[in-house]
């Protein structure tokens, strides 16, 4: 079963190769399933509602360091997780929580990591980008620009020379899209056919620098070229549209090696907490909510096909933001790390 679709618990319970060149559009189906339509929908809220603590938290002095939010890309992480299985890894860059969460890894420890406390993921050491869950096969958080590229094509090298069928997704963004890095593992990539999927999140700025002023080219999809790997640009604001090219992609990658896929999305804050963001205009960003909204638009599709009513989604809504305020208590009760914690994680013996 795809870990992108086991059920997560309330909080009252325990935490348990073709090219284009315009973005792919959600296709309107009746064969819709509602099962899945309210999962994508919850799974996405969660995503949001957990960004928006996090921003409250770390405006209170309670979250330290950098803080990188999610808010409005949910549709990227939440579409392509809902292809992959237990074989399948997953690792990111500092814009992490997300992906955390779509992974599976519970709203309580990432949370915990985020204010620095021992119940957290990395017992409270690593903090926003370095959170890593082994059991969910989710390996960073990496705070390097760019550089969780290549440690995906070691995931990808790993799967093949295991030949356990797995693939690696390695996600990152517009900007780190230039890092040379990532030419390097491209070109490894194609040279060992790995399975690797290089998911590209063009939120349209890297830091304070629009793509169009930094990146040259038509599209970013389109730099695996020079290496004969395909590459597709996909609405990445709209879950549907999202889901369906993974569930494509990921299967020709476990027989055909690497793939690069744009997702066209949008972030709605900051680059980080620290960034007012003044090199957009606040009518852009209000445009962008107002008609591309990822979890606008799915509450729009699914009270129209009547696969729930807007009575049933604020149900969803009050549970998820229960289980968003549970996390946020857990995390300030649980201790600070012991200071014994400064030695242990540096050295294992292989």
């Amino acid at each position: 079963m795809s870990r992108a679709v086991s059920k997560r618990s309330s909080a009252s319970a325990s935490q348990a190769s073709q090219k284009k060149s315009r973005p792919s559009r959600a296709k309107s189906s009746p064969k819709l399933d509602v099962a899945q339509l309210l999962h994508f929908y919850r799974e996405m809220l969660l995503i949001r509602r957990f960004e928006e603590r996090a921003g409250q938290m770390y405006g209170m002095g309670l979250i330290g360091g950098f803080c990188h939010l999610y808010i409005g890309q949910e549709a990227v992480v939440v579409g392509m997780q809902s292809a992959l299985d237990e074989r399948d890894s997953v690792i990111t860059g500092y814009r992490d929580h997300g992906h955390m969460l779509a992974c599976g890894m519970e709203s309580r420890g990432v949370m915990a990591e985020l204010t620095g406390r021992r119940g957290g993921y990395s017992r409270g050491k690593g903090g926003s980008m370095h959170m890593f869950s082994r059991e969910k096969r989710f390996f960073g958080g990496h705070g390097i620009v760019g550089g969780q590229v290549s440690l995906g094509g070691g995931l990808a090298f790993a799967a093949k020379y295991r030949d356990d069928g797995g693939v690696a997704l390695a996600y990152f963004g517009d900007g780190a899209s230039n890092q040379g890095q990532v030419a390097e593992t491209m070109n490894m990539a194609a040279l060992w056919q790995l399975p690797l999927i290089f998911v590209i999140e063009n939120n349209k700025y890297g830091m304070g620098t629009s793509v169009n002023r930094s990146s040259a080219g038509e599209g970013l999809y389109k730099r695996g070229e020079a290496y004969g790997i395909p590459g597709e640009r996909v609405d990445g604001m709209n879950v549907l549209t999202v889901a369906e090219k993974a569930k494509e992609v990921v299967s020709h990658v476990r027989k055909n090696g690497p793939y690069v896929l744009e997702m066209e999305t949008y972030r709605y804050r900051g680059h980080s907490m620290s960034d007012p963001a003044k090199y957009r205009s606040r009518d852009e960003v209000s445009k962008m909510r107002e008609e591309r909204d990822p979890i606008e638009t799915l509450r729009e599709l699914i009270v129209k096909q009547k696969a729930a009513s807007a009575e049933d989604l604020k149900a969803i809504d009050a549970d998820v933001r229960a289980i968003v305020a549970d996390a946020a208590e857990f995390a300030q009760e649980s201790p600070e790390p012991d200071p014994s914690e400064l030695y242990t994680d540096i050295l294992i013996e292989a």
